[in-house]
């Protein structure tokens, strides 16, 4: 193997290596893949975990500033969209990631809603309604989205179907990135001094305040779930076990008293993500709680 083959291969490598260090559960999900759809995904991951660097701690710690990290975020972004527009960029996360955009026809309109929201993270420190369901927007959604477009490679389906399939997917990151919102909220608050949930106060958050919360995600999580089955047989195990582990964590933010969901990060054992995925591998999908929600986005 030599030329363009090769260096696809070793960008392919590159950002599989990056869900592989980065995170346990989406790199356990993405074992349960079919071969047609895996790497697709890791090179979507490896854009989406290098742009979340540049805002969160690896560009600061290297000694950039807000403005240097703008900076870089908009290379970053420029040399994306390039790459989607020519197949080549000598950053093999992003020819990878260009590699997959380009098979799976998605660009800009994707990728310019994510970059928005990881520059907002340079500068935004609270959110309202609009801010908050913006960010979530671009932050997660549009990636559930760029998979969904790989997931749905090769398959042909009713335009009311891909509507409802592109419903689930953006609900299904929107529960993912809110569940993290709330795991790590005395984290970003301290630490970055960013507070995402609109009108939440980490000095007054209550019970109440976690319920809400919590059934919010239980709702775009029961939407989500209901796409599952529908989805091709190449992603379904996977998205099953990607949606179970979330599900597990939300019930045991929601066990997690408020005082202690403050101090603590909150976190599922490796046995019961075993058994999780042994019951996406047979075909389960984790039941939801069926309780009103005050949507939060």
């Amino acid at each position: 193997m030599t030329g363009l083959a090769l260096y696809d291969t070793v960008a392919d490598e590159t950002a599989s290596g990056v869900i592989r260090r980065y995170s346990t559960s989406f790199g356990l999900a993405s074992r349960l893949l079919g071969t047609e759809v895996r790497q697709h995904v890791e090179n979507v991951y490896a854009l989406v975990r290098v742009a979340d660097e540049i805002v969160d701690g690896p560009a600061a710690e290297a000694g950039l500033d807000v403005e240097a990290a703008g900076r870089c975020l908009d290379e970053f972004e420029a040399e994306t969209e390039h790459a989607i527009e020519t197949g080549f960029s000598a950053n093999l996360v992003v020819h990878a990631f260009a590699r997959t955009a380009r098979t799976a026809g998605f660009g800009s309109e994707l990728t310019r809603p994510f970059f928005a929201s990881m520059r907002a993270d340079l500068s935004a420190r609270e959110h309202d309604d609009e801010s908050f369901e913006r960010y979530v927007y671009g932050s997660a959604e549009v990636v559930g989205l760029m998979c969904l477009r790989a997931f749905l490679l090769g398959h042909a389906f009713p335009a009311t179907t891909v509507a409802e399939l592109d419903e689930g997917a953006r609900r299904l990151g929107a529960a993912f990135q809110k569940v993290n919102f709330l795991r790590d909220l005395a984290a970003d608050f301290e630490q970055l001094g960013r507070s995402y949930f609109p009108g939440v106060d980490v000095g007054s958050f209550d019970e109440a305040t976690k319920a809400r919360l919590v059934a919010d995600i239980d709702d775009d999580l029961r939407v989500a779930g209901d796409i599952i089955p529908v989805l091709p047989s190449s992603s379904r195990r996977a998205v099953a076990l990607a949606h179970g582990l979330f599900a597990e964590l939300n019930r045991r933010l929601e066990a997690t008293p408020a005082s202690s969901l403050i101090r603590a990060r909150v976190r599922v054992p490796d046995p019961v993500k075993v058994r999780i995925a042994l019951a996406s591998a047979a075909g389960r999908t984790a039941r939801i709680p069926d309780r009103p929600a005050e949507r939060t986005s």
